[in-house]
This record gives structure tokens, sequence and C-alpha cells, in this order.
């Protein structure tokens, strides 16, 4: 990244390769995140995008037809 920078490689030598160390250790921790957030899944159902909405679950849009409206 920094080639050719006798500042850097020196700071590099006493301190260490602080941003490799930085994106490792994010790179680390994203892992960890996504398996934790990664949804419970039971053995031989499909994801949860991936399986068909169960009926009468959340609210129902169909409780009105369109059309005129009774008075």
């Amino acid at each position: 990244m920094f080639q050719d920078s006798p500042i850097y490689d020196r700071l590099v030598a006493e301190r260490g390769d602080v941003p490799t160390q930085a994106r490792q250790e994010a790179e680390r921790v994203s892992r960890e995140l996504e398996i934790a957030i990664r949804p419970l899944r039971s053995p031989g159902l499909p994801p949860a995008g991936e399986r068909p909405p169960s009926p009468g679950n959340g609210w129902q849009r169909a409780g009105m037809l369109p059309g005129p409206r009774p008075h």
C-alpha cells in the first residue's frame, strides 16, 4: 500500500502493521457475526425465505374486495 515509504516502514517495524491487523480483526468479527445472525434452521426444512407463507400469519389484505363500498 505504502511502497517506498521509509516512514511507514519504520512505523511497521516499531509498532507492527496496524492496518493489516485491523483488517484481519474486522474480517474475523464479520465472519463471527454472520454465523451469529444466521437464522436457525430445522433439518429437512428449506430456509425461511424459500418456504411458502403459512396461511393466517400476519395481516390479511383480502378483507375488502375492490369495487364500490357498501353504505
